[in-house]
């Protein structure tokens, strides 16, 4: 009898860790799986004045890869796009593979001095289509130049996290965090980062890309 009750210990035991090792294996699979990232953005998305390797999408995908990520970043950044181009090309430039969207969009309507509303309703557009697709987004914000006053200002810079927060996105405050006004991390121009500029931008946003790619898998 004791020896038969320790067979029964034994054969459960072997069950349990059979199943622990079953869901293990499926909770890597699931992280594993591959995912694609549309980078909807200007110019500072897709790479003007740079090499095609050294775009922000590029090296993104790069850094996530050596850290493990089956990633695919895809470079959907036309220079000179406003918010209202980007919600006029969202759907062709979405397609149907999509896991998760960067949207990075507005510097161009606060260099052009466009009515900040504007660009808030048109971001507003981007994210409701996304969540209709119940895709995870980041939002990427931007800063207005500060010729333009306080009261421009403060209206461009806050109408990100006012989205971030309506939508329930992911955000992150500035695409250009520890890069503008930085002459050794720009181009000629003092706007566009150079690759080492791109390099600072792709390790600060990174973590929190990668809480991007977990809402993939959660979906």
């Amino acid at each position: 009898m004791k020896r038969w009750k320790q067979r029964l210990t034994l054969t459960n035991m072997l069950k349990i860790s059979a199943a622990i090792a079953f869901i293990f294996l499926m909770l890597q699979t699931a992280v594993a799986a591959p995912v694609t990232i549309l980078a909807l953005g200007d110019s500072l998305t897709a790479g003007l004045g740079l090499q095609p390797s050294d775009a922000f999408p590029v090296k993104l995908e790069a850094a996530l890869r050596a850290d493990g990520h089956d990633v695919t970043v895809v470079n959907a950044g036309v220079s000179g796009d406003t918010a209202v181009d980007g919600l006029a090309r969202l759907d062709w430039a979405l397609g149907d593979n999509v896991d998760a969207v960067i949207v990075e969009l507005g510097a161009n309507d606060a260099l052009r001095g466009l009515p900040p509303a504007q660009a808030e309703s048109a971001l507003d557009g981007i994210l409701t289509k996304l969540g209709e697709r119940r895709l995870p987004v980041l939002l990427a914000g931007m800063r207005a130049p500060p010729n333009l006053g306080p009261d421009y200002q403060h209206a461009f810079d806050g109408m990100y996290q006012r989205l971030a927060e309506k939508h329930g996105t992911l955000f992150y405050p500035f695409f250009l965090n520890g890069v503008a006004a930085e002459l050794s991390l720009n181009q000629a121009d003092g706007m566009h980062p150079n690759p080492a500029g791109v390099d600072v931008i792709v390790s600060r946003i990174k973590p929190i890309v990668e809480q991007l790619i977990r809402k993939t898998a959660a979906k």
